[in-house]
């Protein structure tokens, strides 16, 4: 009697440690004005996962994009993607007029971002904002000055930067005068008191971001939904980080680079990958008590409730590029800061909950980090089914301490991909499944329940691989440069009758 007690007390304890969510970058969300933000939609989105029974909402970097649109290039760490502001909150608060909102060129396609309509109609609207905000005395109350002083740390910054760049025709900071470049205390003065204005509308784009996020966020979390948050590894070289920090990276007496991440060559890449960005000067980090990280993940779980760190084996080895080199073939492996920064993390901001994406290659040292650390890694199911191979992606091979996907944002939709396996690839997942008389318009279920099936205590499903949908609906293919980041989700897309399904599935598999 006393071991079934005890045995159910622990199937109890197990599937409350099991969940599972969807993945679901913000601007995939359907809305009225172009790309998606925190608006009725989003909040309409957490009332889906709420119904399907789900506990999870992981999304996509929230900061500011730039060239090529990709939120792993962000022009700050700290500041919030102005796009993600919901306009039509702006006009109940009467900052904007419909018609004002309705009259500007978004794009007209409910299923694709236009990224140069949004970026040209979407300040302009917002700059309406702002002078109706100044004339009514917004920035002179109490909660917009708290607002300034309690993130005066990263936001000054920030907002001088995007001030100026917009004053150099939105030129990267290595291509600025060289007295702003240096950051000369008196070019520093001098662009503070000309760009007063364009200072003032920054620093009110992110205190109304900052303001609709934490509504966003408070609600899921009311309904039971944590959100998953992703810090990417690096920072854009363009960005407020590098111009106003240049100590933190491996920069120049003109701070310029001397090395920039990427990969190497490998199966997939003849010339590697070149990310571009600048990489981390780790002694000088480890001289500050990594203060500068304490600062960005403790920004991260103001956001999120959980963060996936992005490129985790960068901390064991990281890949240094030759500044000016046009591939990645003649960049070597350097020593990153290891546990070092991790203990320092979890002394100084506690048992932080984290997921390591540890995905590529790996090797026995960075194995071992991830084992040190206690993170839980990343198991992606369309890595797991290649003919005559025991992949450690096959469920079989799991640890518990997991996070086990159908696929990321840098992968096919399921639907997408099973169609382009080769024959004895596809062969080999009808026999792991047991299950070869679905229908291909069907098949992404067989991976939907057996990523839910599995020990992986968190599951994460892309909400494309939900609805079944084929690779227009891809958010992003790695080493290329235009089409990506694009998906929108249809509104109406989850009908009564998928959340039915949904729900059931997780019931079924405890989670």
């Amino acid at each position: 009697m006393l071991y079934l007690i005890i045995s159910i007390i622990t199937r109890k304890e197990r599937k409350l440690m099991r969940k599972s969510g969807m993945l679901m970058p913000v601007s995939a969300l359907p809305g009225t004005y172009g790309i998606g933000c925190f608006s009725k939609e989003a909040y309409e989105f957490v009332d889906i996962l709420k119904e399907a029974g789900q506990k999870l909402w992981q999304i996509l970097p929230l900061g500011q994009t730039g060239y090529g649109d990709s939120p792993y290039q962000s022009f700050s760490t700290f500041a919030g993607n102005p796009y993600f502001i919901d306009l039509e909150t702006l006009i109940e608060d009467e900052l904007l007029t419909k018609e004002e909102c309705d009259q500007a060129d978004f794009g007209e396609n409910e299923e694709e971002i236009d990224y140069e309509k949004i970026y040209n109609a979407r300040f302009k609207v917002l700059k309406l904002a702002y002078a109706r905000a100044k004339k009514n005395g917004l920035m002179e109350s109490k909660a917009y000055r708290t607002y300034l002083e309690e993130e005066k740390a990263w936001l000054a910054d920030y907002a001088l930067y995007m001030a100026v760049k917009d004053s150099f025709d939105g030129k990267s900071w290595d291509q600025w005068e060289e007295d702003i470049r240096l950051r000369k205390p008196e070019a520093i003065a001098a662009y503070q008191e000309q760009l007063s204005a364009e200072i003032d509308f920054y620093e009110f784009l992110q205190y109304l971001f900052a303001g609709q996020w934490a509504g966003l966020k408070a609600y899921a979390n009311e309904q039971g939904i944590e959100i998953i948050g992703d810090i990417p590894i690096y920072v854009a070289f363009d960005s407020a980080d590098t111009w106003a920090n240049p100590k933190l990276f491996q920069l120049d007496e003109e701070n310029l680079p001397v090395a920039v991440a990427g990969c190497p060559p490998d199966a997939f890449s003849a010339t590697g990958q070149l990310w571009g960005n600048p990489l981390y000067a780790w002694d000088y980090h480890k001289k500050t008590g990594y203060d500068w990280w304490m600062k960005r993940v403790a920004c991260c779980f103001k956001l999120y409730d959980i963060i996936r760190i992005d490129h985790f084996r960068g901390f064991d080895e990281y890949y240094a590029i030759p500044y000016g080199d046009e591939t990645a073939e003649n960049g070597e492996w350097m020593p990153g800061p290891g546990m070092d920064l991790f203990r320092t993390m979890k002394e100084t901001l506690g048992n932080l909950p984290i997921i390591a994406e540890d995905l590529g290659f790996l090797t026995d040292t960075v194995r071992q980090l991830l084992k040190d650390s206690g993170y839980p890694g990343m198991k992606v199911l369309e890595f797991a089914f290649v003919a005559g191979e025991d992949s450690d992606y096959l469920p079989h091979n799991y640890d518990k301490n997991c996070v086990v996907y159908t696929g990321t944002h840098d992968n096919d939709t399921l639907q997408g991909w099973y169609q382009t396996l080769s024959e004895e690839d596809k062969e080999m997942t009808k026999e792991y499944l047991n299950n070869p008389y679905t229908p291909d318009e069907e098949v992404h279920w067989n991976f939907i329940s057996l990523a839910m099936r599995s020990v992986a205590d968190t599951c994460i499903i892309p909400v494309q691989d939900y609805l079944g949908l084929g690779n227009k609906a891809r958010i992003n293919t790695p080493s290329t440069l235009g089409g990506n980041w694009m998906w929108r989700m249809k509104k109406g897309a989850f009908t009564d009758e998928l959340i039915k399904k949904i729900r059931k599935t997780t019931e079924v598999c405890a989670r």
